[in-house]
């Protein structure tokens, strides 16, 4: 029996493992990937305290480095459901069932999908939702990017370190992501922009994409233009298909807590970006896990 399983390992997840441990709680995490989330998706961190500039994976190890020296176990698998029971609770994997007094919701989200003609055919085949993970195979290209938030910007820059050009498609006639962003954005000349535009077709070969389809959301006219790869950043969902049954999610899937991170169901928290709110940055997430595990703790004592 666990005081706590930490389902998911981004910087939510981590900081509540961490805390939780320093109390003294026999603590595991159970990830499925490498820990640290969308951290690891991530080129250039510059708004973190403590570090002008630094990877998402190297800031992903700095975290998770700890947890090992204070005893949290690492369980790696992919959670399917939790189930209350009241006094404790079950987290069931794929293949394990295990049983815990508390648990903590860190999953995350995941990148939003288009939903239109060819994304999923030419998927790992010129379609990306990782600048980090996938832009050195696009090196010299003609590169196009879906969105206009933080994602989609700071993404596109830094594939222009690599790419021939890239173009931001958005479907408004401004952008969404922060200011300093769009500066960056607007002053290199390997960025170009196209405004009030949906993708409605994602051509290609037997082999890769080779052109995409756009339709004007205003005079609803249709063009077509070739590209070596397409990056897509047009929004989130929430991992939260394991609590789906329990009614601690709205309507669209996100958990909902109070500013303890408890939801509705006793011994069940939230943290991170699954939380229904409005900010999702990686200080918010560390603050998120700090908060949880102060509950956990003061819940296990009280229920003991």
């Amino acid at each position: 029996m666990y005081d706590l399983i930490v389902i998911g390992a981004g910087p939510a997840g981590i900081t509540a493992a961490l805390y939780a441990a320093r109390s003294n709680l026999k603590v595991a995490t159970i990830e499925q990937g490498a820990p640290g989330g969308q951290m690891n998706n991530t080129a250039d961190i510059e708004n973190y305290p403590g570090f002008e500039l630094i990877s998402g994976p190297e800031l992903s190890m700095k975290m998770y480095e700890p947890l090992d020296k204070m005893g949290v176990e690492n369980i790696y698998g992919i959670v399917t459901t939790v189930e209350d029971k009241g006094d404790y609770k079950i987290v069931k994997t794929d293949d394990k069932t295990y049983e815990t007094k508390t648990v903590i919701v860190a999953t995350g989200s995941k990148h939003r999908l288009l939903g239109v003609p060819g994304e999923d055919t030419f998927s790992s085949r010129g379609v990306s939702y990782c600048a980090i993970c996938d832009g050195a195979f696009f090196r010299d290209q003609d590169l196009l990017v879906v969105g206009g938030g933080d994602s989609a910007v700071e993404e596109s820059v830094f594939l222009a370190r690599l790419a021939k050009s890239v173009t931001i498609v958005h479907r408004r006639d401004e952008l969404r992501a922060q200011k300093v962003l769009q500066d960056r954005a607007f002053a290199n000349d390997k960025i170009k922009f196209i405004w009030d535009t949906v993708v409605k077709e994602i051509k290609g070969d037997d082999v890769k994409v080779k052109s995409v389809v756009f339709e004007n959301v205003k005079t609803k006219e249709i063009t077509e233009q070739e590209f070596g790869g397409i990056f897509i950043y047009v929004g989130l969902d929430p991992v939260s298909n394991m609590v789906s049954d329990l009614g601690i999610t709205n309507e669209d899937g996100w958990i909902i807590t109070d500013e303890n991170m408890k939801t509705s169901i006793p011994g069940i928290f939230a943290v991170g970006d699954v939380r229904q709110k409005t900010f999702r940055q990686i200080t918010t997430s560390v603050a998120d896990g700090a908060v949880a595990a102060q509950n956990v703790y003061q819940y296990v004592i009280e229920n003991s």
